[in-house]
C-alpha cells in the first residue's frame, strides 16, 4: 500500500517567525500558527476548536517569511508532517510533530515599515538569496523559489 504525506492549512500566525542559521549555514525559521474551526453544538450554539501548529520553513522561503510576515498574518502552507526525535539534557526522549513548508503563501498584502518600504527594509531590497544547504544538515534539498 502507497503511503501520502501532505498537509494543508489556512490560518494566521501566532508570533513572528523566528529565523535562524544551522552550523552548516542553512537558513531555517521556526512558525507558529493556528488554526480555526468553528462549529454549531448539538444546543445551536456556535463554538469555536483553535489547533496550534508548528511549522518550519528552509532557505529563501524561511527568509522571505521573515521580510514579510508578522504575528496575525494569515498564511496558507502546504507541506508535509515531520516527527522531530531528541534527547533531553535530563537523558528522556522527546518528539515533536510538525509541518515541514513546501510553500508558504501569504493571504494578505505584505505588512509596510514607516518608510513605506516592505518588510521594515528601508530601500525594499530583498537580501541575497543563500546557498543550498548539503542534504545532510537537515536542508530541504533544492530551493523551490
Amino acid at each position: 500500500m502507497a503511503s501520502l504525506n501532505y498537509v494543508i492549512l489556512v490560518g494566521n500566525l501566532t508570533r513572528d517567525p523566528q529565523v535562524r542559521n544551522t552550523p552548516g549555514g542553512a537558513v531555517v525559521a521556526d512558525i507558529g500558527m493556528a488554526v480555526n474551526e468553528k462549529y454549531k453544538n448539538k444546543a445551536g450554539e456556535m463554538q469555536e476548536i483553535v489547533t496550534y501548529v508548528d511549522v518550519v520553513a528552509w532557505g529563501r522561503q524561511a527568509e522571505v517569511c521573515q521580510q514579510y510576515l508578522h504575528k496575525g498574518s494569515p498564511v496558507l502552507i502546504e507541506g508535509r508532517l515531520q516527527l522531530d526525535q531528541w534527547e533531553s539534557k535530563e537523558g528522556e526522549k522527546r518528539s515533536k510533530l510538525r509541518v515541514r513548508a513546501d510553500r508558504v503563501q501569504f493571504l494578505s498584502s505584505p505588512r509596510r515599515d514607516g518608510n513605506g518600504a516592505p518588510g521594515g527594509a528601508p530601500n525594499g531590497d530583498r537580501p541575497p538569496v543563500p546557498s543550498q544547504p548539503p542534504m545532510d544538515d537537515g536542508g530541504p534539498g533544492p530551493d523551490p523559489f
